[in-house]
Order: C-alpha cells, then structure tokens, then sequence
C-alpha cells in the first residue's frame, strides 16, 4: 500500500491541510522525508520536541517502560506517575498535581477547578472567567471559548458562558471587567498563537494583584512556555508571579502525549474523588518519559543553553531583516520566537514556512503575520546558521520574486 499524501484526502477527517512532506525518521534537529530530502526543524513539533528526535534519553526511557507495564487506568496509580508527580511538586510551586493527556485536557482540569472552587466557597454568583483576546488554550469546547479567538469557537452552537476577554497587556481593559464575581482569570505568560507576544513585568504583577483584591485565582497556561521554552524551567519563575493553577502539556513528554495541572493542596482538595478524571492520564509509558525529558531539560546547561540559543536565533534574523527590511521586529523569550512581518509582508506568514520548506527548514506561523520558531531546547548551534541560511535563501527568493 502507498502511503501517500493523497491518501490523507482520501481517509481522514478534512480538518486539517498538512503539508505534503511526509517525514519518516529523524535524529536530533534534522529530518527526513520519504523520499529521504534533509530538513532542519526549527518547528519541534509545535514546541514539543524538546529535546529533538530520538534523543537517546528519551528513546531509552520508553523502551524500559514498555518491557515493564503500559496501562492500568486509574482504579490504580503506578511508579512513573507517583516519581513525575513528585518531581513537578519539588521543582515548582505546585503541592498537587493531575495528569491529563494534552494541553487542553490540562486546561480543561483547571477551568472545572476553578469553577468548582468558586462555587463551594462563595456561590453560584462567582462563575465569571476572564481570559485574553488572541490567546490560545486548547480546542474543547471550554477551552477554546475560553481562548481569545472567535474564529475557533463559532459555529459550534451555544458556548459556555460567563466567559469574557480583556486586552493582553491592558491592565486598564482587565480592570473594566475584574470584579467580586470573578473566579479566575486565565493567560499565557507567553502568548504563543496570538503572536509571540510577551507579557511586560508591571502587567503580570498588576494581574495578580487584581486577582487577590477580588478572590479570583490566578491560572497560567504554560502548555507552551513551560518546560525550559523561555530559558526557566517554567516562566512564572522569570516574572515575579505565582499563579494558583498551572498547566502543562506540549514538551513535558518530549512528544510523548502527556499534560498536567499543578495546583496548591488548598484548591485541590475541591475535586474530590468522582468530580473529573482521565482514562490514560498518569499512564506510566507517558510518565516514564516526561520524567526523562523534565530531568534531561531542568539542568543549568541546558537551561542557559536555551538562552545562548535565543541570542544566536535573534541575530541571525537580524541580520536577515538589514538585508531584506521584511520584519517588523523580532520578539518572544528563550527558543519561541516570533518574527513578525512588516506591513509590505502583512498577511504572508504561510509564504515564509513553504519558501523555507522548499530550502529544506521546518518554520512554523503563529498567525499570518507571525513567523514561528520553536526548536529543540538542545539544538546544535551549527544546525542553527544551516538553518538560518536556508530561511535566508528562502526570504531572498520570496523577494525576488516580488521585483
């Protein structure tokens, strides 16, 4: 049977339109397709592949897991989730932990929480949830009401209410809506679908303390920031902020599925036994590797590495832009960095990814104004300028072609 492009037309649900690369193996930040074409991936599988492909630790881990115990569900727990639980514990704020199988499972967990705390301390009345325009929290029907992009969530049917959204950034916009019914206020520490936009240092604070006059918890969704993504192992700890609620997903497997919500003994207790649950969450082949990955990540070479990493990535797309003027800036922290396009450019972010496809680069876009870049945390710097060469190539014949 050939396994071809076409063949996704033709047997799988039309809800996604993936490129026509078919990637077969891969090995640390290069791939290759079928018809063995090298590619550089600066993409990590949407800021999961945090260690690359096949790295050793991972593959490693796996495979002693899977000689040993798969599944049980959870009328029983099992030793990788108990020493991952246990290690996310020791290394945040967090005193509890819930292991779902993905970001939105993860942020699903912490939006029933939220409200269940809500609604056992203070009543019905205190169900508001306040999250950001443009933000990105996953694609149930909760969390992507819950996400600030109305293209995502029409067109299924009535959505869960008493949901509202302030401007990222705009303390003043959150202070217009934040009141005593509020029972949560949900944001990304580092928006990543919305365009790789950081949050400034007087806006996260004011956020928390906005929270605290009105007994509204505070929830960060680090499915994409966390795990070594801005150069802290989370990246609550580079602002000052402690939430109430953490969500986890994307790198903690290494792209192994597997998502967590950490929280505080005092909220956790809220969900009693029969309130939620997750048929694989904590399954031990998932544990097993995040545990790998988390501890192969949460290391000061590799987290300063991450950082080092950032300064070689922001130059070399300096360096482009003073030859080609097609970017506007270039922002984001650690390896998820947006390069956002001029005006003349505007809109023609998917243009990027498929004249950096064709030089042999895996880009991503956050938006269509957004060129996205979320590597391994590990990335060889050599396989950085080879990359950065090829988006060079890419960006120059995209010009040329313009005249």
């Amino acid at each position: 049977m050939q396994l071809t492009r076409a063949l996704f037309d033709e047997v799988m649900v039309p809800n996604y339109a993936p490129s026509p690369i078919i990637p077969v193996r891969g090995l640390g930040s290069r791939l290759w397709d079928q018809q063995d074409r090298e590619f550089i991936d600066f993409a990590g599988g949407i800021a999961v592949n945090c260690l690359g492909h096949c790295h050793p630790v991972l593959v490693n881990a796996l495979t002693e897991q899977a000689n040993k115990l798969w599944h049980l569900s959870n009328t029983m727990t099992n030793e990788p989730a108990l020493a991952l639980a246990q290690r996310l514990v020791d290394t945040t704020f967090a005193e509890k932990v819930y292991f779902a199988n993905s970001g939105a499972e993860a942020n699903e967990a912490a939006l029933k929480l939220v409200r269940r705390v809500a609604l056992n301390k203070f009543g019905a009345e205190k169900s508001q949830i306040i999250a950001f325009k443009m933000g990105f929290h996953g694609r149930t029907l909760f969390t992507v009401t819950v996400g600030g992009q109305p293209a995502y969530s029409d067109g299924f049917g009535p959505k869960p209410a008493d949901i509202d959204h302030a401007e990222y950034n705009n303390l003043d916009s959150l202070k217009a809506l934040i009141s005593d019914r509020t029972c949560a206020v949900v944001l990304e520490p580092l928006q990543g679908e919305g365009g790789i936009i950081s949050p400034s240092k007087e806006f996260i604070q004011g956020v928390r303390e906005l929270c605290d006059q009105h007994n509204a918890l505070l929830v960060f969704d680090e499915v994409q920031s966390g795990v070594g993504r801005t150069g802290e192992l989370y990246a609550y700890m580079g602002l000052g902020v402690t939430p109430d609620v953490l969500t986890t997903a994307k790198a903690l497997g290494g792209g192994f599925p597997i998502g967590a919500m950490l929280t505080t003994t005092e909220l956790a207790k809220h969900l009693v036994v029969g309130t939620h649950g997750s048929t694989y969450g904590g399954n031990p082949l998932a544990c097993a590797v995040a545990l790998a990955a988390y501890d192969t990540v949460n290391t000061p070479e590799v987290l300063n590495g991450v950082k080092a990493r950032e300064k070689l990535f922001k130059d070399a797309l300096h360096a482009i832009n003073a030859k080609y003027q097609v970017f506007s800036e270039v922002r984001g922290q650690g390896l998820l960095i947006g390069a956002a396009l001029s005006t003349e450019w505007a809109g023609k972010s998917r243009d990027f990814m498929l004249a950096a496809a064709e030089q042999g680069l895996l880009v991503l876009m956050a938006g269509y104004n957004v060129v996205r870049f979320a590597p391994s945390l590990v990335i060889p710097e050599q396989d950085i300028l080879d990359g950065m060469a090829r988006f060079e190539a890419a960006i120059a014949k995209l010009v040329a072609a313009r005249g």
